[in-house]
């Protein structure tokens, strides 16, 4: 082989062989062949025989870089002078001569007298025809050797060395090296004016905000003068820095023209984590996401315009939103949990919804869906998620959440800081929303506050439920069958395929795993809390006490070991903090721990972990020392408000205080519909018109009765612990009610003392 397709065999040059790429290990020039070794470690030995004639043997595109050429890329025939080309030429047609006794260096083009005797291969020698070339160029005068070959000297060694790089690089290996030197750069560059160019980069990249190549300048001058220069004005130490042009023209050479923002230049030195994800089946990448609902809704109770998040859940590989959910201020991690616990679970039809909704799905009947799954199921996938990718959000960033997808066997792939195109699938879905549903409704925001209407929430008619309810219909009637375009599968770019038939098409490739979560993982997607031990109280969880009778059972000893080695196991659940969840050792049954300060009969209203920290700093800024969690039930209830009369209950709170009470009743209505005794879940949908229905009692009435009625119940059972029960005996002694009781323990209130309000129905 000849020219630039020869092979290069030595120790460190790269071989593709069979489109897989080889490394040269050594070199067996005795026995003829070479060990290759693979980046996997895999290693083979080959001749040069099977090299040479193998048609799928070529050198690597990568070589290693050298010494000489390091930070370079190759020289090319294109690089070299017109003036110079002439003599490389020359150079290359005496070398050819030698290899093959003809200067073209092809036997059916020969030259006049071609092959000469002395260059004649079937009569000589390499070494020979080697040593009689050196002696014809050694006869020519020095003047017209460097006009000819650029060189006045040429010997057998200067044949050898054209030649090897000749083999390695093909003709423009003939050229001199000093013809192909490396830019000079810059002579004015010195190195203190270098070291300031990169302390004035380091300083403007990473910490200061952006500013222009003038003011670099003057920090350039400024680095130098004062860490280089003499104070006392000695001109002799002063060092030259080149021009404002000169710095400018550097800087893009060696940094680019520096046209991207502060914020993308600090985040692209981050170090990079993962590589590509190439997803090629559904429930492989699921991206979460929250957004900001662009249309004002009215909540539920007392039906004040109200912001709400939503957080979509997406299969990146079909686009179909999996699951979704509203939540009034900001979402928590136990939100977004029970967003992944819906993801595996199928959605129940509901009663306004038809047929053409129901599971659509060929290959798995919906008969069978239902009944593993308790009831009818609508057209919209579920799976259990192998990896869950977010971004950098305190909610996704939670241990509770992190140890939520553990507990589901998910990978969690969270996308690079200020990167928001890793997750660029569920952007483009919240774009998609917006511009196909929720430009369409009243009350709409708008993309910012610049294009945000009169009154939006003056315009706002839908509540919570209802958004949520139509955003269900919609995404099962219309998303799932709406066309996805440009994000058809890599196998048929040009089809027309939608969400549901992407996910009917995996069913032939990959098959389905009809596997439906147990009811109980509700629980298990609760924040934990280690217990140490159990008391005669119970146990104390965020500050309450919660006690149950499966409690106390004789020998009861934790067997957990590890980290939290003989602790109990309690979860909380934030939204709804009048009970706490335990999972027996024994049966593995769960069981409700109820908060000791809850009445024994009748409930009282839900309150979550934000009404807790507030009670409990309440009580303690008072200098209050309980001795029991039911004597806090007076000052909670007068935080959720029930002293008030009821009629004059929602005028006397301003709209951040009835915001706060609609968000405790919205999220416990969350926790009471996640529930295991919820499923199946109510296929009755939301009542349109709550409101304004004619002669309906408004939410917040319903939850100031309750605690109205909560706070009697209290007052009266406390009344009669205080009396004594009247029975016939003989009188007691005088003095002994004095000497029976504790003189500085303050009496209960009596009746007469009791703030007004409504009264209780009944008397004792």
């Amino acid at each position: 082989m000849t020219g630039a397709s020869a092979l290069d065999l030595s120790p460190g040059a790269g071989v593709v062989l069979d489109e897989v790429e080889w490394l040269v290990e050594r070199q067996e020039p005795h026995l003829g062949r070479v060990h290759l070794v693979r980046a996997d470690g895999e290693r083979q030995r080959a001749s040069f025989r099977f090299l040479a004639n193998h048609p799928s043997c070529r050198p690597s595109s990568r070589p290693a870089a050298e010494g000489a050429n390091r930070g370079r890329q190759p020289a090319s025939w294109s690089d070299v002078r017109p003036e110079k080309r002439p003599l490389m030429e020359q150079r290359f047609a005496h070398l050819m001569e030698v290899n093959c006794g003809f200067r073209s260096g092809d036997p059916f083009r020969p030259g006049p007298g071609e092959p000469q005797p002395e260059y004649d291969p079937d009569r000589t020698t390499l070494t020979e025809r080697r040593a009689a070339k050196a002696a014809e160029l050694s006869a020519l005068r020095s003047e017209e050797a460097k006009l000819l070959l650029g060189v006045a000297h040429v010997g057998v060694r200067t044949l050898e060395r054209w030649e090897r790089r000749r083999r390695k690089y093909g003709m423009v290996g003939c050229a001199d090296h000093r013809w192909l030197r490396a830019s000079g750069g810059h002579p004015s560059i010195s190195a203190e004016v270098r070291e300031a160019i990169f302390a004035v980069r380091a300083e403007t990249q990473h910490h200061r905000s952006r500013v222009s190549a003038r003011t670099r300048e003057i920090m350039i001058r400024r680095y130098v003068r004062e860490t280089f220069e003499n104070e006392d004005g000695d001109e002799s130490a002063k060092i030259e820095v080149p021009s404002y042009h000169t710095l400018l023209r550097v800087w893009k050479e060696w940094f680019g023209p520096g046209g991207a923002r502060q914020k993308y230049e600090r985040s692209a030195e981050l170090p990079t984590k993962n590589g590509h994800v190439l997803v090629t089946r559904p429930g492989q990448v699921v991206a979460l996401d929250t957004t900001i609902l662009p249309v004002m809704v009215r909540e539920n109770v007392f039906g004040d315009p109200v912001t709400a998040h939503l957080t979509l859940a997406l299969d990146v590989y079909t686009h179909s939103i999996c699951a979704f959910r509203l939540t009034l201020v900001s979402d928590s991690s136990v939100d977004v949990a029970m967003v992944l616990r819906d993801v595996m679970l199928p959605l129940p039809m509901r009663e306004e919804w038809g047929e053409d909704m129901e599971w659509p799905y060929p290959g798995l009947p919906a008969a069978m869906v239902s009944e593993f799954a308790g009831y009818e199921v609508a057209g919209l996938p579920f799976f259990t998620p192998e990896t869950v990718t977010s971004d950098h959000g305190a909610v996704y960033r939670n241990h509770h959440l992190v140890d939520v997808q553990e507990a589901m066997g998910c990978r969690i792939l969270p996308a690079r800081v200020l990167r928001p195109q890793d997750k660029s699938a569920v952007e483009r879905v919240f774009g998609s929303i917006r511009s196909l549903v929720f430009e369409k409704l009243a009350g709409y925001t708008g993309v910012d506050v610049s294009d945000r209407g009169a009154d939006p929430e003056g315009d706002a008619v839908l509540t919570m439920a209802e958004m949520e309810h139509f955003i269900a219909t919609w995404v099962v009637k219309v998303w799932q069958n709406r066309r996805l375009g440009e994000f058809a599968p890599s196998w048929d770019p040009g089809g027309d395929h939608s969400p549901n038939t992407l996910f009917a098409a995996s069913f032939a490739q990959e098959g389905f795993v009809l596997d439906i979560p147990a009811p109980e993982t509700y629980y298990r997607f609760l924040p934990e809390h280690h217990v140490k031990r159990i008391h005669r109280r119970g146990v104390k969880v965020k500050g309450l006490w919660y006690d149950a009778a499966s409690l106390h059972k004789p020998d009861m000893k934790s067997a957990r070991g590890g980290r939290y080695k003989q602790h109990w196991v309690i979860h909380r659940e934030p939204r709804d903090r009048r009970v706490v969840y335990f999972q027996d050792p024994d049966t593995h049954e769960w069981h409700e721990l109820r908060w000791t300060g809850l009445p024994p009969e009748g409930e009282m209203p839900a309150f979550g972990d934000a009404r807790v920290e507030e009670l409990l700093t309440r009580v303690r800024e008072a200098g209050l020392k309980p001795r029991s969690d039911s004597e806090l039930v007076p000052k909670l209830l007068e935080m959720l408000g029930a002293v008030d009369p009821v009629a004059k209950w929602p005028s006397q709170l301003t709209k951040s205080q009835r915001t706060q009470h609609a968000r405790e009743i919205t999220q416990a209505q969350a926790a009471a519909a996640d529930r295991p005794q919820q499923l199946p879940k109510s296929n009755k949908p939301p009542r349109l018109a709550a409101l304004g229905a004619p002669g309906a009692e408004p939410p917040w009435r319903e939850r100031a009765r309750e605690a109205t009625e909560s706070l009697d119940a209290h007052r009266r059972r406390r009344r009669e612990t205080a009396k004594p029960a009247q029975q016939p005996s003989v009188p007691a002694p005088l003095g002994s009610s004095r000497r029976g009781r504790n003189l500085f323990v303050i009496a209960d209130d009596d009746e007469g003392s009791e703030e007004p309000g409504p009264q209780p129905t009944e008397e004792t």
